[in-house]
């Protein structure tokens, strides 16, 4: 009998199943397939057996930690959440990967950058025109995000691909995560339509990983106590531990692909049965 596949990922917070976009994405779309895995949440990379997050370990030992190769090997273990999609639909996936990473990803770098005022480094002279120039922009593509999802439960229709796990990954951080500013946030969840689709794939996909903690809360941004800034650089240091390997995902000709594959579904008991666990350092 084959080894179980290994799924070694940033651990939760923030009412999340893991603060690392990355982790959350491919997490995300094991469960929209139902691939059996065995999901080890731990804080420290180098307990996973590539030094990085997140990491497979396939059934026949193989090591893959780059997220696009990942769910490359998912799909062919004929877990395709992308079996049903048209030709079209593969070309949407590939366009909105790429607005995600033009006009999104560099919210969470200045995020990141931010937190480094706690380590006592100093901020751009230009940082509160880049805020403005960077903020904008991702309130464009959430808007466009929101008219693009419309009512539907899913961005192409009843059942979740791939498009889904990467655009959850990105609106849940933003969601709960305390961002410098809260006039993104505001924005975000003035898209209900958008908070929903959050909330619908959370408490889904993720009953058991924090789904009890709503999306559409208000979270404070009001002055943080004294031992806050370490526990949230602990955890938000993890945020972009893998969005290096996020950026060249847009030219990947393999997430259009269409292979022979069971069409995704709604998680039924089984798929929702993957072990998981966590690890301390």
């Amino acid at each position: 009998m084959a080894a179980p596949m290994e799924l070694y990922c940033w651990s939760g917070g923030w009412g999340l199943p893991s603060v690392d976009l990355d982790s959350l994405a491919v997490l995300t779309y094991a469960r929209f397939t139902g691939a059996p895995l065995k999901v080890h949440k731990i804080t420290n990379p180098w307990q996973s057996p590539s030094g990085t997050l997140p990491a497979l370990r396939t059934s026949h030992g193989e090591v893959i930690s780059v997220p696009h190769k990942i769910i490359t090997h998912l799909r062919k273990e004929k877990y395709n959440a992308d079996y049903d999609l048209s030709a079209r639909q593969g070309a949407d996936t590939l366009a909105f990967m790429s607005l995600l990473e033009e006009k999104l990803l560099p919210v969470l770098r200045q995020f990141m950058e931010r937190l480094q005022l706690l380590c006592g480094e100093h901020s751009p002279e230009n940082e509160e025109e880049l805020e403005k120039e960077l903020y904008q922009e991702a309130r464009e593509c959430l808007t466009l995000l929101s008219q693009r999802l419309g009512s539907q439960k899913f961005f192409f229709g009843d059942a979740p691909a791939s498009l889904d796990a990467f655009v959850f990954g990105y609106l849940a951080l933003l969601l709960q995560a305390k961002l410098p500013s809260g006039k993104l946030q505001a924005h975000l969840r003035g898209l209900q339509n958008l908070c929903a689709y959050c909330t619908h794939i959370l408490s889904l996909y993720f009953p058991w990983d924090g789904a009890d903690v709503p999306l559409t809360r208000q979270t404070p941004v009001g002055p943080e106590t004294e031992e806050e800034p370490y526990r949230r650089r602990n955890q938000i240091l993890s945020v972009l531990a893998g969005l290096a390997a996020m950026v060249g995902y847009a030219l990947l000709s393999g997430i259009v692909s269409i292979q022979r594959a069971t069409p995704a579904r709604a998680p039924s008991t089984q798929s929702l049965s993957i072990a998981e666990e966590d690890e301390d350092e």
